[in-house]
């Protein structure tokens, strides 16, 4: 019970208010339920026979404290007078129908408190799942890439949906065992003593039994919604698509861009599932209404049938007493329902705080340096690993301000890790890379990579307009400097040929657009960021004769008067490059230009030339 009340603390408080007027309903609508039917027993014995009352009008007196003290007696005893009187003066069954009208609007009352209860729960209920998806959103673009490379995609998503399920619905089976279901339960309980304790000492044998075949026979069948299904997708779309693009989020700075978005998306569903769960808890209270109008229908033409007949026995004690019964079992059965869907809650949680309480690796330093890039980046004698093996060993290179660096060697031999060690997606273990003598780790992550632009060998596109695709991670962007890089990167011409130009929508990934328009589009956005230093991961390495051909004429421009690291398989792109390093099992083996590298008759010779062949 320890971690389920660290549950409720952790995520209810925030809806406090909304839980104190839900409780205040709950023990209205238990008063309300048994106070409206008892005051039926003196009735009905007037009506039947039962027992001989002559009642006589009490007067209250406003000031009186003796009238305040006996106020429930007062108002009883003029109720019963009153219902004399229109039997005496209108006749039994003008009393019986007296009776189903009290009944219908004692009801109206009652299931409208337990209405309110349940509609006071419902932005509890939303406002914790929005909470806590807003949390685990959160935390996953602020997560290094670490973190991710040991998880699932999959099983990410499925905690932020199966298992944030799991946990509203322990966390409302929690608030209901404990501030509804024991209240309604203690006062049914203790008027079925009053009324009759050997009764209920039966009952309480047979109670939980009776709940049990209730809970059976009572399973709700749930209304779907299509509108909040397309929301869900949505918010289910976005996380996904920041999974997978968490590098170019990271790259520009747009972590606040996309939680802002997220939020806006998570709030638009809560508010339609606001009104789906308020539209499916008037289903409970209508069903009680209608039957109970059925009942207080029965009642009087029944009651009719038998108005001159006698009787020894006190029924109207007994069917008080059943209806209280009646009134038990619900709250039982959802008693005994909320333990499991606790215990369920618990373990999503554990799950959820998997993410939630993940510490980033890659922080800011606690007096950041301030950076600007006016000279060299050096990497000193750099070490790294994942696990156990290094992956990069005892590295150095310089990259001059200005000059364009490439790495070249085979698949797995750490070109990729030299060049994420820059961003600090990773954080080195041994060494350390400086910019203009600035050790990396010693700068503001934002300040960091505010330097740099990134063009990957997959495009990571947004399913968005091209106009925001481009714009991605500058704040303000202005129309004609996103046409200006789209024209830099032989991007205008397509975008412009498309429906609706620079607002056309490219699809989920740019699933409209050829490889060759997504890599352009993605060299558009880091032609609009303008930074110092450019990193260009395989750019042209998955693209056809001719979209190469483009490719590599706008990463031309976009390189040209910048300082660029290149990875490249098609040596044929890096031939210019000032200096080419030859990365072989994480060390750099060879490096140099491209003739001093030939002459070597080395590493890169065997691998230009057999791109030759």
């Amino acid at each position: 019970m320890k971690d389920f009340f660290k549950l409720l603390k952790r995520f209810v408080p925030p809806y406090k208010k909304y839980l104190q007027l839900s409780i205040f309903m709950n023990i209205l609508t238990a008063l309300l339920s048994l106070a409206s039917f008892y005051l039926l027993i003196p009735i009905l014995q007037m009506l039947f026979k039962i027992k001989e009352v002559n009642y006589f009008y009490m007067s209250f007196d406003f000031f009186s404290i003796d009238s305040w003290r006996h106020l429930t007696t007062i108002c009883e005893n003029n109720f019963n007078w009153y219902i004399a009187q229109i039997i005496e003066t209108h006749g039994s069954g003008s009393a019986l129908l007296a009776l189903a009208l009290f009944l219908i609007i004692s009801t109206l009352f009652r299931t409208a408190a337990m209405y309110f209860s349940a509609y006071f729960m419902i932005p509890i209920r939303t406002g914790v799942v929005r909470d806590i998806r807003n949390q685990i959103n959160d935390k996953i673009v602020t997560l290094p890439l670490s973190f991710f490379s040991e998880e699932r995609k999959g099983d990410i998503l499925a905690r932020v949906s199966g298992d944030v399920n799991e946990i509203e619905a322990s966390i409302m089976s929690s608030l209901e065992m404990l501030f509804k279901n024991p209240i309604l339960i203690l006062i049914y309980l203790g008027c079925m003593f009053i009324v009759s304790w050997q009764l209920t000492l039966f009952v309480l044998i047979t109670l939980p039994i009776a709940g049990y075949l209730m809970g059976q026979i009572g399973k709700k069948l749930k209304k779907s919604s299509a509108l909040g299904q397309q929301q869900w997708g949505l918010l289910m779309s976005q996380i996904e698509e920041t999974l997978s693009g968490l590098r170019i989020v990271k790259a520009f700075n747009a972590e606040e861009k996309i939680s802002e978005r997220f939020h806006e998306a998570n709030n638009v569903f809560r508010k339609t599932t606001n009104r789906i769960f308020r539209r499916q808890q008037l289903a409970h209270p209508m069903s009680e209404m209608l039957g109970t109008i059925a009942i207080a229908i029965v009642l009087w033409y029944g009651g009719s049938l038998i108005i001159n007949d006698h009787s020894s026995i006190d029924g109207a004690s007994f069917m008080y007493y059943l209806t209280i019964f009646y009134l038990l079992i619900n709250p039982a059965k959802e008693l005994s329902k909320s333990v499991y869907a606790i215990q369920k809650g618990l373990a999503s949680m554990d799950r959820v705080d998997k993410i939630l309480k993940a510490e980033s690796t890659i922080i800011d330093p606690k007096n950041p340096i301030p950076v600007s890039f006016s000279d060299k980046i050096v990497y000193e004698n750099i070490w790294f690993r994942y696990r156990e093996d290094w992956v990069v060993e005892g590295v150095r290179i310089e990259i001059p301000k200005g000059k364009t660096v490439a790495l070249v060697g085979q698949s797995g031999s750490g070109k990729s890790t030299l060049v994420d060690l820059l961003p600090r997606f990773y954080d080195v273990q041994k060494g350390q890379i400086v910019i203009d003598g600035v050790n990396i780790r010693e700068v503001r992550i934002h300040d960091l990579r505010q330097l740099m632009g990134i063009v990957n060998q997959e495009a990571i596109l947004f399913n968005d307009t091209f106009f925001n695709n481009i714009a991605f991670g500058v704040k303000q962007a202005k129309q004609e400097d996103v046409i200006e890089a789209a024209k830099i990167a032989n991007a205008y011409e397509f975008i412009m040929a498309s429906e609706n130009g620079f607002e056309t929508n490219i699809g989920d990934r740019g699933c409209k657009l050829s490889g060759g328009q997504r890599q352009r589009i993605s060299i558009a956005r880091a032609v609009l960021k303008n930074p110092p230093i450019l990193i260009l991961d395989e750019a042209t390495s998955a693209l056809d004769t001719e979209s190469e051909r483009l490719v590599q004429d706008a990463l031309e421009k976009l390189m040209k008067n910048r300082t660029t690291l290149v990875i490249a398989h098609r040596l044929s792109t890096i031939k210019n490059a000032d200096l080419i390093c030859v990365v072989h099992k994480g060390k750099i083996v060879e490096q140099g230009s491209h003739n001093e590298l030939i002459s070597m008759n080395g590493y890169y010779t065997r691998l230009y030339e057999m791109q030759s062949f």
